[in-house]
Order: C-alpha cells, then sequence, then structure tokens
C-alpha cells in the first residue's frame, strides 16, 4: 500500500517514483529515451540528464513528428493560487528550452477559474491578479513573444469553450469520479475544469508535448483518451519529479506556509534567512560526527535544489557532492552555495520581470484565428 497521497490539489509524504510509474502506466525516461531526445534537439538538457524528468508518455511519438518535418507545439500552466516559486519554474524552463532547440510555439494556460473553483478564500479578483503576477515569471524566462501566447481561462474562453465542450461531452461523471474522487459535496465548476484543461492541447491539429509536474497527470490521461475520438493525436506528456519544500523530503511548498518555498519575489535578506533558518539538512549531529561520516544529499534541500535547478554545470555539482558527502563540506557552507546562486538567479529573474510587457504574450484571438485559417 502507497504511504503517500498524489493529486492534483494535494501532496503528502515521500513520493515514490517508481512506485508512481507502476501506478500511473508512466514509460521511464531511460538512457535510450535520453539519447532520442538529445539527438533530436542537438544537445541534452541537465533536468533530463539527472533524471529531474523522470517519465513520459508518447515523447517518441513527438520525436518522430518533428524528425518526419510535421513538428509539434508545447503546451503547459499554472494554476494562480499564490505566487511563482522555484518548483513552478522546473516545467517552464524546459518549455522555454523546447521552444529553443525546436522552434516551437508555447501555450502557457492560467487556470484563474480552477483556483477560485477549488479554493474557500480566494475571489475571481483575486484569481486574475495573481494570473497576472504569474505570467510575469513566466514570460521573464525568456520566451519568444512571437510564438508565445498566455492564455487566461476567465478572459479567453471564447477561444476555449467549444474545444472544451467537446472534451466534456465525451467524459461521464462516472469517470470524473474515478480519476478524482469527487463526492457528492463538489462543486461543478470542479468537475467540468478537465474539460477545460484539455482544451489548448486542442488549439492546433498536431501533436502537443506538455512538460508538468507528475501531480497533474491524472487530468491528461482522460484528456488522451478523448482526443483521438475528435480526431486529435493523444497528447504527450514528459513528467518532471516535486520539487521538496524547504522542511525536507516529506514536504511541500505551500502558498500557505511563506517559510516552506523561495518566491521569485523574495528579497536577498528572506532567501538567505529562509535557507538558514528552514532548509532541511543531511548533516549530521555535530561538526565531528559530519567531518567523520559526512552529509546525506539525497534528503539535504539545499544539494536537492542545486541539482533540480541552480547548477546545471554536472562538474561542480559533482564537487559540491562529494565534498560534502565527504565531511569536508559542512551543512552552512552547502546552504551558502545555494543562497549564492538563488539570489543572483533571482536578482536577474526580477530585473527581466520588470521589463516583460505581457502585451507581446497574451492569447490573440485574431491572430490565432488568422492561423487557423491558413
Amino acid at each position: 500500500m502507497d504511504d503517500f497521497v498524489l493529486t492534483p490539489w494535494e501532496s503528502r509524504g515521500r513520493i515514490d517514483y517508481n512506485r508512481l510509474v507502476e501506478r500511473f502506466g508512466l514509460r521511464p525516461m531511460d538512457g535510450p529515451m535520453k539519447g532520442r531526445l538529445r539527438e533530436a534537439a542537438g544537445q541534452d538538457h541537465y533536468m533530463v540528464r539527472r533524471g529531474v524528468f523522470f517519465a513520459h508518455r508518447d515523447l517518441d511519438m513527438i520525436l518522430e513528428s518533428h524528425r518526419s518535418g510535421d513538428g509539434f507545439f508545447v503546451y503547459t500552466g499554472r494554476g494562480p493560487s499564490g505566487q511563482t516559486h522555484i518548483g513552478h519554474l522546473v516545467p517552464w524552463v524546459f518549455a522555454r528550452w523546447l521552444q529553443e532547440r525546436f522552434g516551437v510555439r508555447v501555450y502557457f494556460q492560467l487556470t484563474d477559474d480552477e483556483k477560485f473553483y477549488h479554493s474557500s478564500t480566494l475571489t475571481l479578483e483575486d484569481t486574475a491578479r495573481l494570473a497576472e503576477e504569474n505570467a510575469r515569471d513566466f514570460a521573464a524566462l525568456g520566451f519568444d513573444p512571437l510564438k508565445t501566447h498566455i492564455i487566461r481561462d476567465t478572459v479567453d474562453m471564447g477561444a476555449l469553450y467549444p474545444l472544451a465542450a467537446r472534451v466534456a461531452k465525451r467524459i461521464t461523471l462516472s469517470t470524473a469520479r474515478a480519476a478524482f474522487g469527487f463526492g457528492n459535496d463538489t462543486n461543478i465548476g470542479m468537475v467540468f475544469y478537465t474539460a477545460l484543461q484539455s482544451a489548448p492541447c486542442l488549439l492546433e491539429e498536431g501533436p502537443v508535448l506538455i512538460p508538468l509536474g507528475v501531480d497533474q497527470d491524472p487530468h491528461f490521461r482522460l484528456t488522451r483518451d478523448v482526443a483521438p475520438l475528435l480526431g486529435h493525436p493523444k497528447p504527450a506528456l514528459i513528467h518532471n519529479i516535486m520539487a521538496p519544500g524547504l522542511g525536507g523530503p516529506d514536504s511541500k511548498m505551500s502558498a500557505a506556509d511563506p517559510n516552506s518555498a523561495i518566491y521569485t519575489t523574495d528579497e536577498p535578506a528572506a532567501i538567505n534567512r529562509k535557507i538558514k533558518r528552514h532548509a532541511f539538512s543531511g548533516g549530521r549531529a555535530d561538526i565531528d560526527e559530519h567531518r567523520r561520516l559526512g552529509g546525506d544529499t539525497a534528503v539535504d534541500v539545499s544539494y536537492q535544489y542545486l541539482r533540480m535547478f541552480f547548477e546545471p554545470d554536472d562538474a561542480i555539482l559533482e564537487g559540491i557532492r562529494d565534498g560534502y558527502e565527504s565531511g569536508r563540506m559542512l551543512t552552512g557552507e552547502l546552504k551558502q552555495e545555494l543562497i549564492e546562486r538563488v539570489t543572483g538567479f533571482m536578482e536577474a529573474h526580477r530585473a527581466r520581470r520588470e521589463d516583460v510587457d505581457l502585451g507581446e504574450f497574451w492569447f490573440d484571438h485574431d491572430e490565432y484565428k488568422g492561423r487557423m485559417r491558413r
């Protein structure tokens, strides 16, 4: 029996990703698949190389479509329930790399409706405001505004609703209950929502690749069942592991606890304080024991953040790992390594964020219709 819980709305316990692959019926990102992606892209990505993206559905179909010249597009998104933290950035950074390497269009869906349905406190005005904040973080990563389209559900319903309606007609209430555990007290907005999250998969006729946290897989299992019935390929997925909260491998990043995560809006002093005080350590009880036995990088949050996101150079990361596990590097020194990298990244990110012109990125209905006619 699983000792963890993972749904699109809840994460508890330490996730066993091997068990998750079996439970969800995913395909591991094994050596041959990593090699095919590297060959097609002309380089590899450190998140794939290190297993941050650990599983997929039909990535081989996407690579074949690219090889044949038919191409593909990319879709990812965010449920705007709070400010952006570093866990949210993982699939977005990878989507940016896909756009750069393959020249693809990227659609980014802000599900302000879903977070309104799910929350007992957020108003539609709150989720609209947070959607714009999240959009700035996404655009600031360097996407091409000519090939990037940011969708807000409550604003862009005119384009999404006809697509969502086609999906909704194919999903029964019993199927939604089985996939998500909905009960009699679930509001009908949540029941309908999967159809709306499916809609961007149908914005173009060709295949779509979706980088996403593995917690979102249940939505797209239903989409994959429906898409062929509507004349579209099954959406392909590539799944990333869930970044742990600062509290350790069993914790999660939560908007309800500002000390559980590092946010893009955090100032340097807050970053310093959070990492020093709250980042779970794999170090030993005292310095002498640490020098003798070394630290545990498998549970140390500072090391895991460096591995997942903030240190792309394998040689540098290996030096840090060896230093910490041998006991030469202390926990305070490892935390300082992370502080320096996070602070540098966030300062550059905030500068780009302030310069973003969101008008270049908002979904354009007329441009979309004209492109579909062509």
